[in-house]
């Protein structure tokens, strides 16, 4: 019996290790695979630091199937318009690599994109590996970059993710606003909560 255990413990910390999440990228961190291209659903392969504009880049890890994400999808409509308006680039992920054959293939974000009439791109991270780069869990998490390619907000939309009518804060539109006035970002990181990125 001691003999078994000894083999099996050492592959059970090795499959931990395997699959989990690396840490998330550290406030004041500069943008990570900034020029690897993604295939858009627009068919066209682009980079985040194609999207960046004069302002910065908003970069959100997403899917089409998550309760959190389709919970927050008005929300997520709304902050990007407002990024866009703000003269800050837009950019949503879909990192669920482990789920491309289950409703998270290019075709089914394509749909996806037009039934929610997204005016941004939306890309397929190839197996994980902006995900990975940025240390992303959830869907959705958020990651703010300054025009210098620099993170200065990371974490939730806003305050109650499960429950719009709680919302207190909303410390993405916040953390914009400050951005947009040369200001310090007031509250620099919060709680992504959501779904967990189905990496392979």
């Amino acid at each position: 019996m001691k003999k078994i255990f000894y083999v099996i413990a050492p592959l059970a910390v090795a499959a931990g290790l395997a699959f989990s999440s690396p840490e998330p990228l550290a406030i004041g961190s500069k943008l990570p695979k900034a020029n690897l291209k993604m295939m858009s659903v627009s068919g066209k392969e682009i980079s985040i630091k194609e999207v960046m504009k004069d302002k910065g880049v908003l970069v959100m890890f997403s899917c089409n199937s998550c309760p959190y994400v389709i919970k927050n999808q008005q929300r997520t409509k709304a902050i990007a318009a407002y990024a866009q308006k703000m003269n800050i680039g837009v950019i949503l992920l879909n990192s669920n690599e482990a789920d491309r054959n289950d409703g998270e293939d290019i075709a089914a974000m394509k749909q996806y994109a037009v039934s929610q009439k997204f005016n941004w791109n939306y890309v397929v991270d190839k197996n994980s590996e902006v995900a990975n780069a940025f240390g992303a869990r959830r869907t959705p998490e958020c990651f703010l970059f300054d025009n210098n390619a620099t993170l200065v907000y990371h974490g939730a939309i806003d305050n109650s993710p499960a429950d719009p009518s709680t919302i207190s804060r909303q410390h993405l539109k916040e953390a914009i606003n400050e951005l947009s006035q040369g200001k310090e970002i007031s509250v620099k990181e919060s709680k992504s909560v959501g779904c967990g990125i189905k990496r392979m």
